[in-house]
């Protein structure tokens, strides 16, 4: 089995009223080539006459949004002119490439009668020949993403890219990255197998899990060796998972703000045309 080399606990960092764990980057863990950067928002129920989601627009260029909404809804809008209203169990994926502007924010309704909220964002490099790509932008709901049942129905998995037990994902990806979302009863099992030469992406949202003999609870995220295709799961509660694996790009990564760059000199080039226009102007 695939040595789990360390968990690591997300770290509390509420944004406004929003509640907000992290468990990547933190001072322990920066990045899982090529996954990035993880914040788990919720769950939380807001009452009426809230004031939503605090991403109101912002930039970003060289890598890619993941969202998934477990719970709630969230409302879309970027400079390349894409605009969608997203809900509970859909997923939306971003590709800034060369850059865009975006928001993301709570429908109308939500913020007037409140309800009930869960929403991760996981960011994805983009390789350096990559960075430049055209960006793009899709968000499907539920019953858009294929779902597969598993161990007897005590395992599902909404398949989001990539493969998956057979499973092709709802989303082409410019990258060989290979996502799901996979959800528990209690007793449910489940045997990953994984190219040993893949970095893991394994994030415990809800619940209790063994993994390869270890206890992996809630808001806990797990950094594995590559010495090993085999991963065992046992669910010891209701959980939920958010999975994924890919090659390493193995290449330099900086990060400023909403830009995720191979330079120092390309970041400055980033905010540069930002504040030239050159990703697009803002229309409320």
């Amino acid at each position: 089995m695939r040595t789990i080399q360390k968990i690591h606990k997300a770290e509390y960092r509420p944004i406004d009223d929003l509640i907000t764990y992290s468990p990547m980057p933190t001072g322990n863990l920066q990045m899982i080539d090529p996954f990035l950067f993880l914040n788990h928002h919720g769950p939380q129920t807001y009452g009426p006459n809230n004031n939503g989601l605090p991403f109101g627009p912002h930039p970003h260029r060289g890598m890619e949004t993941v969202t998934f909404i477990l719970q709630g809804e969230i409302a879309h809008k970027d400079s390349g002119g894409h605009q969608s209203v997203i809900h509970s169990g859909g997923v939306q994926w971003m590709t800034a490439g060369s850059g865009l502007i975006h928001a993301e924010i709570s429908p109308e309704d939500f913020k007037k009668f409140g309800g009930d909220l869960e929403i991760l964002q996981l960011w994805i490099n983009l390789p350096e020949k990559l960075k430049m790509t055209p960006p793009k932008y899709k968000g499907l709901q539920e019953d858009q993403i294929p779902k597969i049942a598993l161990d007897e129905g005590k395992v599902s998995a909404q398949v989001i890219s990539g493969n998956f037990e057979g499973t092709e994902g709802a989303f082409d990806t410019l990258t060989d990255i290979h996502l799901a979302t996979i959800f528990f009863k209690e007793t449910g099992k489940l045997h990953l197998p994984v190219p040993k030469d893949h970095n893991i992406f394994f994030y415990v949202a809800k619940g209790e899990l063994i993994v390869n003999g270890k206890s992996a609870k809630a808001l806990h995220l797990l950094e594995f060796d590559n010495d090993d295709e085999n991963i065992e799961i046992d669910a010891i509660a209701e959980s939920t998972l958010i999975f994924g694996h890919a090659p390493a790009f193995n290449e330099p990564v900086v990060s400023r703000g909403p830009f995720v760059m191979n330079s120092m000199d390309e970041i400055n080039q980033a905010y540069d045309d930002f504040q030239t226009g050159k990703m697009g102007s803002w229309n409320e």
